[in-house]
């Protein structure tokens, strides 16, 4: 008999949030994790920024502080990039953000058989299943990725504080500043919900029967 049983968004969030909650520890390692990457994804990118805007200056002086602090400038450059190194550690770091959050989401599957059982069970469609680990994801990666970009790009401001004076606060790009800590935002998002996919759509084809007779 197929099974009918629909649960409204607001019961989903209401779930997803205690589930947070009773996993709280396993949470807080796995947002500290997109804390980190997002954090250095918005440092690097805050950064650059803040250089393209001492650079379009034309000014002499801060064109050398900038070579001094490693940034190659060519004659005519107009805008600065991100050094090949620099790409390659921070997309090392947010592949290692996926691969920590695949496997504390295949931890959350594990730990929760007989909760995934009883909700199929009771009637709960493999959508909803899904749902809610999408949601947790959501949570979870809007909650570290709006701390990590609003710490890598408060990081960055200091750092170009104490490089080129206090006098770069005149010169703060704050629209890029602010294009590039939403983007990390939701890069971090984006990120959370993609390493849920694998382990929510797991649980979502999980045999409700299987899932009751695991031993915890």
């Amino acid at each position: 008999m197929t099974r009918l049983i629909v649960l409204p968004w607001k019961k989903s969030v209401e779930i997803a949030y205690k589930s947070i909650r009773a996993r709280f520890f396993r949470s807080l390692v796995t947002t500290f994790t997109l804390v980190l990457a997002v954090s250095f994804l918005a440092f690097s990118q805050v950064s650059i920024d803040i250089a393209d805007a001492m650079l379009v200056t034309g000014d002499t002086t801060l064109c050398q502080m900038l070579m001094r602090c490693g940034y190659d400038i060519m004659p005519g450059d107009t805008s600065l990039a991100a050094s090949p190194k620099q790409r390659w550690i921070v997309t090392l770091s947010l592949l290692v953000c996926v691969v920590g959050i695949i496997n504390a989401q295949l931890m959350s599957v594990t730990e929760r058989f007989r909760e995934i059982g009883t909700m199929k069970c009771l009637g709960a469609l493999d959508r909803f299943i899904v749902r809610i680990f999408v949601l947790e994801a959501v949570m979870e990666g809007f909650a570290g990725s709006f701390v990590g970009a609003l710490l890598g790009s408060f990081t960055a401001f200091l750092v170009a504080l104490l490089r080129f004076g206090t006098d770069t606060i005149n010169l703060l790009p704050w629209q890029a500043i602010s294009v590039s800590t939403l983007t990390a935002i939701v890069t971090g998002i984006g990120l959370s919900l993609l390493g849920v996919l694998y382990p929510a759509v797991m649980a979502a084809h999980m045999q409700p029967v299987e899932a009751m007779r695991v031993e915890q």
